[in-house]
């Protein structure tokens, strides 16, 4: 691989899509072939916060990630939990190690259980360092179903930094691109517009004018936009659309 033309084609990406496609067939050229990304800005030292608020890249089949991210399993995995509390990279031998020694509750053994019968087996977790103290992103590579634990340290001896690095830019530029929200929505130019706006400190009364809008029509793009952001209030509505990187966008 030409890591530095790759590189380059990851940070030119124009929307979440292109990037995590990129990603995808890079990582599958070191042996990843299935890709768990999350991020949350509402985490405490034991918890991710809501999943409603979280971003979830991922090609794993709908069946598993209906079982692991819609279920106690996330909170419960070995590997989210040492990604809560560290930064960096880590094999998941260590899972093999204290799952092999006995020393996993009944929750967390239940994950482990659940992952093999899905053939996500050996891999490797990546968190990364937080731009503030509640916010965290990490990633999980699964390996190909047929490289063992063994092989996947290998391949982290020998391209870890690499791999490392690939990861760390494309969650740096997914942090700068908008993204969809759980509905798989996307405000339209008038809502961002009006949310602008409200977030300028403008009644709907002025939005209407600066939009040349009747005042109704102003309210309706804004109930429109807490629907798609799955909020009840329009204060809520331009906190959320922000994390997504939804408004003041370049036109």
């Amino acid at each position: 691989m030409d890591l530095t033309n790759f590189l380059f084609k990851m940070s030119a990406a124009k929307d979440t899509e292109e990037l995590w496609n990129l990603l995808l067939k890079g990582m599958e050229f070191y042996g990843f072939d299935r890709l768990l990304y999350g991020f949350s800005r509402f985490t405490t030292g034991t918890s991710v916060g809501d999943p409603n608020d979280f971003l979830i890249l991922s090609n794993h089949k709908k069946k598993y990630l209906e079982g692991f991210v819609d279920t106690e399993h996330l909170m419960n995995a070995p590997m989210v939990k040492w990604a809560i509390q560290n930064d960096g990279a880590c094999s998941w031998r260590l899972i093999q190690s204290l799952y092999a020694k006995d020393k996993l509750d009944v929750q967390t053994r239940a994950v482990v259980e659940f992952n093999r019968q899905h053939n996500v087996n050996a891999g490797y977790t990546i968190s990364f360092m937080g731009v503030s103290s509640r916010s965290r992103g990490a990633i999980s590579l699964t390996a190909k179903p047929h490289l063992s634990q063994e092989d996947v340290d290998k391949i982290w001896a020998q391209k870890g930094e690499e791999i490392q690095l690939i990861n760390n830019v494309a969650h740096l530029k997914i942090m700068s691109l908008p993204h969809l929200t759980n509905s798989g929505e996307r405000l339209t130019n008038r809502q961002r517009e009006a949310l602008e706006w409200v977030s300028d400190g403008k009644t709907t009364q002025d939005i209407a004018t600066l939009m040349g809008l009747t005042q109704a029509t102003v309210e309706k793009h804004l109930r429109l936009a807490r629907k798609v952001l799955g909020v009840e209030t329009t204060a809520q509505a331009v906190i959320r659309a922000a994390f997504q990187n939804q408004i003041f966008l370049s036109k």
